[in-house]
């Protein structure tokens, strides 16, 4: 059994890793990949290959990168001969006619609770919303995004300190597995089973931007901490320190205390040598330990404090 890995970012080549480790005994071949046209970075603009790509290469898998899944694409794709499409992260809506090159259809990683949080954002959608559980799930490829059946799936239970980097790296690593165990079954069937259809009020995550990332120091220090990890590491959180922005990279919350509970939203109440740096919100205290001021380097609370003796008492 043959089939085409669809994906692009680091999770969905840590995925493929594992997929390459376990396609022997599996019974299964990766037969091509998928994967975002290389993006520009850097000073010099230089063409970078997603993490995907670079996997595939060094495995000497073919890879297709076309803008659009297009009749082009169709055309370069099916002669490789892939019985199934496995996708994680790609990005792209698969249409009928691509998923009509693949016998067994398509399969798909998707890290929720399904259906809660369908679309683009499920993870820092279960931190943002504090929540006690997620999944790992592997639904079957639908024309509407994210409402396949569900073939596999794994709850995890979220504990209040997990970002959204390793919680993504987590569900990749599960997720691989999932995915071998019904790779295994389909090469030994024929077939992949037919799962069951999704039940449940279905909810919907958009795309975050760095506008999101804002403090609103009103919010209570739980509310700020989740809005930290969840955007963790892309795109962060951040505030404004007169005329320029401040991000804060590490902080935990902390619960007011006599003194802390009179002050207004925002201020900068303290410094703590073995702690970090207080700052009050809505309700409770955010204990800073890693921030960033605009064009500088990240730094720890220590190091930062000793260039900035005044940022004690500021209103941010």
């Amino acid at each position: 059994m043959k089939i085409l890995y669809a994906g692009s970012p680091e999770a969905a080549a840590k995925t493929l890793k594992i997929l390459l480790e376990n396609q022997v005994q599996c019974g299964f071949e990766v037969g091509g990949v998928l994967t975002n046209p290389p993006a520009t970075q850097g000073r010099h603009k230089d063409l970078i290959p997603t993490p995907v790509e670079v996997v595939a290469r060094e495995n000497n898998i073919p890879v297709f990168t076309p803008e659009h899944l297009d009749g082009a694409c169709r055309e370069a794709v099916e002669p490789l001969g892939c019985d199934l499409l496995v996708s994680f992260a790609y990005g792209h809506i698969f249409g009928p006619k691509f998923l009509a090159m693949f016998k067994m259809g398509g399969i798909n990683l998707h890290p929720s609770l399904l259906p809660k949080y369908r679309g683009c954002t499920p993870i820092p959608a279960a931190i943002l919303n504090r929540d006690e559980k997620t999944a790992v799930t592997v639904q079957s490829l639908a024309l509407k995004m994210d409402e396949g059946n569900i073939l596999s799936q794994k709850i995890l239970s979220l504990d209040g300190t997990e970002t959204s980097g390793n919680l993504l790296m987590k569900a990749a690593e599960i997720g691989a597995e999932l995915i071998s165990g019904l790779l295994k079954e389909a090469s030994k069937n024929g077939s992949l089973p037919e799962g069951k259809p999704q039940e449940g009020v279905a909810s919907y995550t958009g795309i975050i931007t760095k506008s999101d990332g804002q403090i609103d120091w009103n919010k209570s220090a739980l509310e700020i901490d989740a809005r930290l990890r969840a955007y963790t590491p892309d795109p962060g959180i951040w505030c404004m320190d007169g005329n320029e922005s401040l991000k804060i990279i590490e902080a935990v919350a902390k619960e007011d205390d006599e003194h802390s509970a009179l002050l207004p939203a925002g201020k900068v109440i303290r410094f703590s040598k073995p702690e970090g740096i207080f700052i009050k919100c809505g309700k409770g205290q955010l204990c800073v330990t890693v921030l960033q001021k605009q064009g500088k380097k990240a730094m720890g609370y220590k190091d930062f404090m000793n260039g900035s003796r005044d940022f004690i008492g500021k209103q941010l």
